[in-house]
């Protein structure tokens, strides 16, 4: 019998890409704040809310006697250093895409996968470098009010309207849209996991 696997997340980006690539994500959203801690890395509070987001959902899941794989990821927009979270309201995503026209900026994707009980983990960081064109602020506002940018990182989404921003993606384009795909096949292996029978390799 297959493990479950669940998806620590609600997201329906990620919910969508597992399931084309053949998998049966269980959706278990954690809750866990997402706040960068004093000092953090990028790529350290990428990480860090991964894996706080699996272990939160593992002890979930224990408590109903559930047992299977849980997958958790947690994305963010990097620009000069500055993490570019969820936009806080329509206000904030304009301010984010001013400081994304014209500019190249990270995007990082912590991933964490662990088998339970008993099983292993494993962890990684994905970047991906995204280029945006130069737009005007008549384009900003308008985009802004398609509400596209309220619920995603650096407040735009390459999977919609947000594309038409976007000039150059050097690397992952699922890591950008929320769940490096590529990277899964490794990660299974790694935590001590068989890869899905009939699920595509990305």
């Amino acid at each position: 019998m297959p493990e479950k696997l669940f998806l620590a997340s609600a997201s329906p980006r990620r919910i969508a890409m597992l399931s084309e690539a053949g998998l049966r994500p269980i959706p278990r959203p954690s809750g866990i704040p997402e706040i960068p801690l004093p000092g953090e890395s990028p790529a350290d509070h990428v990480l860090r809310l991964a894996e706080e987001k699996g272990l939160h959902a593992v002890r979930l899941l224990r408590e109903e006697d559930e047992f299977g794989v849980v997958l958790a990821a947690d994305t963010a927009v990097v620009l000069a250093g500055e993490i570019l979270g969820k936009p806080a309201d329509a206000g904030d995503a304009l301010r984010m895409l001013r400081l994304l026209s014209g500019r190249t900026h990270r995007v990082l994707t912590g991933v964490f996968l662990a088998r339970f009980p008993g099983g292993g983990s494993a962890r990684a960081v994905e970047e991906t470098l995204v280029t945006f064109r130069a737009y005007d602020e008549t384009e900003a506002r308008r985009y802004v009010e398609t509400g596209e940018p309220l619920d995603k990182a650096g407040a735009y989404g390459i999977q919609g309207a947000g594309a038409a921003l976007v000039l150059a993606v050097s690397g992952s384009y699922s890591n950008v849209v929320g769940l490096p795909m590529e990277a899964l096949p490794a990660l299974f292996r790694k935590a001590g996991v068989s890869w899905p029978a009939g699920a595509a390799r990305p």
